[in-house]
């Protein structure tokens, strides 16, 4: 269809105004809003997650690329919740107790949402608990755990234990990144997946949940 293309290539142009207005054209034509979600603007920013991966792009382009698709969200929104239309799965993220960066962070927070994740940010410095408890009231099926500082990666480690402690294990799973943070990290303290980037942390997240 060729108003999806339009939207697309605006979005992947980091078009924020073309994107929102034709979005709000799409709409009036009928175009189904799930359809525009996932073509118009799921589907380009998986191949801004691809080229940022590939170093083709940098953060600044992505977060442009962002921009755009949050101005056809803002557009889809009361479309998308009045057809009740789910989300592909619920995660919890935020930067861990001690750490105060969220660039990162917030990065794969846009990416997932540009995944079609639903994401509760809880910010920076997140103590233990607070991951668990609102993964626990919002049924949240992943947290996601980011540091910058090697001397606070052993809240990460919490998390995990009080996610077992809990009993959530397999209920709620466990996925951490950040500079400092290696799959052998993760392994140890028994997370179960490691992002080594954003686009490689929503890859990882859909294959904890099960979704291509």
């Amino acid at each position: 269809m060729e108003i999806l293309k339009k939207i697309s290539d605006s979005l992947l142009n980091c078009d924020d105004e073309a994107v929102g207005s034709l979005t709000g054209q799409a709409l009036e034509q009928g175009v189904a809003p799930k359809e525009i979600l996932d073509n118009g603007l799921i589907a380009p920013m998986d191949v801004v997650g691809e080229r940022f991966r590939q170093h083709e792009i940098f953060l600044p382009d992505v977060l442009m690329a962002a921009k755009a698709m949050y101005a056809g969200l803002d557009q889809l929104k009361p479309h998308l919740m009045k057809e009740g239309i789910p989300s592909i799965g619920k995660v919890v993220i935020g930067s861990v107790q001690g750490d105060l960066h969220d660039i990162g962070k917030n990065l794969v927070g846009i990416m997932l949402k540009g995944a079609g994740f639903e994401v509760i940010d809880l910010g920076n410095d997140v103590a233990p608990e607070k991951f668990v408890n609102t993964a626990k009231e919002q049924n949240a099926s992943v947290i996601g755990m980011s540091a910058l500082l090697t001397t606070t990666m052993p809240a990460m480690a919490k998390v995990v234990n009080l996610v077992k402690e809990q009993g959530l294990d397999g209920q709620v799973k466990t996925i951490v990144g950040g500079a400092p943070v290696s799959e052998e990290f993760a392994r140890e303290i028994g997370a179960d997946s490691h992002g080594y980037d954003a686009a490689n942390a929503v890859e990882r997240v859909k294959s904890l949940i099960g979704v291509d």
